[in-house]
């Protein structure tokens, strides 16, 4: 199958636009845009900047993607959004290409699904398998491991790690890191234990599960000594490579981890 374009669709001169690429009607492409095989634009979609959109792709009415930062420190600088393959972007999704004084690239992993007004802004980092919930917000340099998920209309301040397989709840105001396999909400997040019904649902093995549950409870148990001794009395026990990934997030957090009440 050849590309499908509208008529009424603008393609800047110098974009690339691969096989199988549908672009709707009244899409507007881009000079610095490329599209990879098989992606689909369904209508009144905008790509600019130098974006680059992965394979099988689909986009649906009034997504924005590659517009400039809004961040003042931005001044135009050559920075990029890369979006992988397999991604569902859903109506009035923005994302946003980097900046020159963050990593001058904004860059989304495969197979995520992007729900309607959900936002990427400049320079985050998102992984693989995600779901971002409709009007689910990031702030720049945001980075979003595999397989998490946020709820609808919560907002994540710059800067914060969110770890693999954690889920974060409806309307909730995320400021610090969250670990891997957590399940955080409210107001402003706290940490509500372990994401069990995540972990099973992708089929997690039982001891798996039992080992980050264990893991967890040594970590978070606020009446035992400080956490730096917590983390390093875990640190030197046997451990999972889940609960290895743990440690190691919370060893590296630079806003603090996201706790109990």
């Amino acid at each position: 199958m050849s590309q499908v374009i509208h008529p009424t669709a603008i393609i800047e001169k110098g974009a690339v636009l691969e096989d199988n690429v549908q672009v709707g009607p009244y899409c507007v492409i881009g000079s610095k845009v490329t599209l990879k095989e098989g992606t689909r634009l369904q209508s009144h979609v905008v790509v600019k900047g130098r974006t680059e959109i992965g394979k099988s792709n689909i986009i649906f009415p009034f997504a924005s993607l590659g517009q400039d930062s809004p961040d003042r420190k931005y001044k135009g600088e050559d920075a990029s959004l890369v979006i992988g393959d397999n991604n569902d972007i859903r109506e009035y999704v923005t994302m946003h290409i980097g900046t020159g004084e963050g990593r001058g690239e904004t860059r989304v992993g495969s197979h995520n699904l992007f729900m309607a007004l959900s936002h990427v802004a400049h320079d985050c980092i998102i992984g693989d398998h995600c779901i971002f919930a409709n009007g689910a917000n990031l702030a720049g340099h945001v980075e979003v491991n595999d397989h998490a998920i946020l709820g609808g209309l919560s907002g994540i301040h710059q800067h914060v790690r969110i770890g693999s397989y954690a889920i974060i709840g409806g309307h909730s105001g995320v400021d610090k890191d969250v670990p891997p396999y957590a399940n955080v909400s409210g107001k402003r997040a706290r940490l509500g234990g372990l994401n069990l019904v995540g972990l099973r649902r992708r089929g997690v093995d039982r001891s798996i599960i039992k080992a980050l549950q264990q893991a967890y409870n040594h970590l978070f148990d606020e009446s035992v000594e400080s956490f730096s001794n917590r983390v390093e009395s875990l640190a030197n026990q046997e451990n999972t490579s889940e609960v290895l990934e743990l440690l190691n997030f919370v060893q590296n957090a630079q806003r603090g981890i996201t706790r109990k009440e």
